[in-house]
């Protein structure tokens, strides 16, 4: 009857440390698991929100690249063109060539000048001695140095009569700076 009485209280002992084991060891284990896997879970919704949220201003975003190119490009088209200042000094140089003989002008010698340093711009300037027919000729070429694009600065300007009894030609010294983007 010892053994019985034993048995009769040793089983559901055993059951009730059974219980207890599956209890702690399993179904909190589980649960753990469970509570993690839904963290993980809402982590990650938040993260796909915020790359929906991203695609979504992606249309916006193209938008303002395309305005910003396009400003970008008509500032570039204030700027003298040139892969290099010594090519952009060139251009400039040509240019202003074109100007003065174009108003009955004819060039005596030109110069062009070491280009300096302006932040993301490097300023070229180019030096030009002239004869001039008159002095319409050379209020023309000032306005067309002036009112053009890429713009161009007048400097310097020097202008002089040949001949005092005759006052027709002119002889000038002009000094013009423009930008160009430094590279």
């Amino acid at each position: 009857m010892k053994g019985s009485r034993t048995l009769i209280l040793g089983i559901p002992l055993i059951l009730l440390l059974l219980g207890v084991a599956g209890y702690k060891y399993g179904y909190q284990r589980v649960k753990s698991d469970l509570s993690s896997i839904k963290e993980d879970e809402a982590v990650k919704a938040k993260l796909l929100d915020k790359y929906l949220a991203l695609i979504a201003e992606k249309p916006q975003l193209e938008k303002r690249i395309a305005a910003l190119k396009a400003e970008r490009q008509a500032d570039n088209s204030k700027l003298v063109d040139g892969q290099t200042p010594s090519l952009a000094a060139a251009a400039l140089q040509e240019t202003i060539k074109g100007i003065i003989s174009g108003r009955g002008g004819s060039i005596s010698s030109e110069r062009v000048g070491k280009p300096e340093n302006l932040g993301k711009f490097k300023v070229i300037s180019v030096s030009i001695d002239a004869v001039l027919p008159d002095v319409r000729a050379l209020s023309d070429i000032l306005y067309s140095i002036e009112t053009r694009t890429p713009y161009l600065v007048v400097k310097e300007i020097d202008a002089r009569s040949r001949n005092l009894r005759d006052p027709k030609d002119l002889t000038i010294k002009l000094d013009i700076v423009a930008l160009t983007a430094a590279k």
